[in-house]
């Protein structure tokens, strides 16, 4: 009879056991997922950031091409284009962005008729404000806002 006593005691020692290890394997499967999915939402996050930086680069060549053809066309002075223009660039993966554009032309300070320098700065961002950059989700921070800025001096 005492071991039919010892054997009731321990009954239910392996459902303990078990619950414990089904707990603890489903807050790993819950880590793991939670890591995967922070890690997707970072590599999407880099890939509009590329995309961000090739829309502001396609604002910078076209402001530098306008800044060429308005000082070679025979005008005289130094001419930058109107500022800000903004635009959204026609390749398809480009195109959720809008890209401005500011040109300021700088005058030779020694008046020696040295030549004028230009700076163009571009910045291409996914939420525009008002149809431009920067947008007014970039004071906030949002999280899918994405915005990049480049500054050229010609």
């Amino acid at each position: 009879m005492n071991a039919g006593r010892q054997l009731r005691n321990q009954a239910g020692f392996a459902i303990i056991s078990a619950i414990v290890l089904v707990v603890v394997l489903a807050a790993l499967g819950v880590a793991i997922a939670t890591i995967s999915s922070t890690e997707q939402v970072g590599s999407a996050m880099d890939v509009q950031g590329f995309r961000a930086y090739q829309a502001a680069r396609s604002g910078i060549e076209w402001g530098a091409y306008q800044v060429w053809n308005l000082n070679l066309s025979g005008r005289s002075g130094a001419h930058c284009p109107a500022s800000p223009w903004s635009f959204s660039p026609t390749a398809p993966t480009l195109s959720a962005f809008i890209v401005t554009v500011h040109c300021t032309p700088t005058p030779d300070p020694s008046n020696f008729g040295g030549p004028t320098v230009f700076t163009i700065q571009s910045t291409a961002c996914n939420m525009p404000s008002g149809g431009a950059c920067p947008g007014a989700n970039s004071s906030i921070g949002g999280l899918n806002y994405v915005e990049r800025s480049i500054t050229v001096t010609l």
